[in-house]
């Protein structure tokens, strides 16, 4: 069983996902791959420089993420300009990993942008984490990220209606922790039914 979690920037997407892998989920996270294909004398890191400038690069050679995010995120052209670099490079390497992790049971691929690069595709669920736009502001403005610069994102994802529409299951993660638990464990529970 291969289940895809998506969600807004601020939605809890790790919060849900780190529920999962306590109940025995093998989790694939698109972020972390993201940054692993970002590693200075990775191909990717060079495609971005040519693309975006050297200025994106810190002293010590590696990325500096936010230089990169105040650039990519300004208009869709230039998020498009970086989706075309790092999608297609996250995709090869995300279905290497749950090809490789599908004999183990349930896989949870967490790709924040599932929908938004067609990927739904590789999994056999979707599972939305959903929260209302004004939380997930908040939240991400929380994490120390730049008001603008997180609506700017909100932006170029798909819209919260579409998410939730495209969903198999929907997990309403604007309440307590353990609400969140509740929902994860009934979503667990019923996928176990059929696997």
């Amino acid at each position: 069983m291969k289940i895809g979690l998506t969600g807004g920037i601020g939605s809890g997407k790790s919060t849900v996902a780190a529920m999962f892998a306590t109940l025995g989920a093998v989790v694939i996270d698109a972020d972390a791959i993201s940054r692993e294909l970002v590693e200075p004398g990775q191909p990717a890191l060079q495609a971005l420089v040519d693309e975006f400038g050297d200025g994106i690069i810190a002293p010590d050679g590696s990325l500096r993420r936010s230089e990169l995010a105040n650039i990519a995120f300004q208009d869709r052209t230039a998020t498009e300009r970086l989706n075309a670099i790092m999608h297609p490079l996250i995709r090869v390497e995300s279905e290497r990993r749950l090809a490789a992790a599908a004999l183990s049971g349930v896989v949870l691929y967490d790709m924040p942008l599932l929908l938004e690069t067609d990927q739904a595709q590789l999994v056999d669920v979707v599972v939305v984490v959903d929260v209302p736009e004004a939380l997930q502001v908040k939240r991400a403005v929380g994490r120390g990220l730049d008001e603008e610069d997180v609506r700017r994102r909100m932006e170029v994802q798909v819209s919260r209606s579409m998410r939730v529409t495209e969903a198999d299951f929907v997990i309403d993660n604007a309440g307590s922790l353990n609400a969140t638990e509740r929902q994860v464990r009934g979503v667990w529970d019923e996928l176990q039914a059929v696997v």
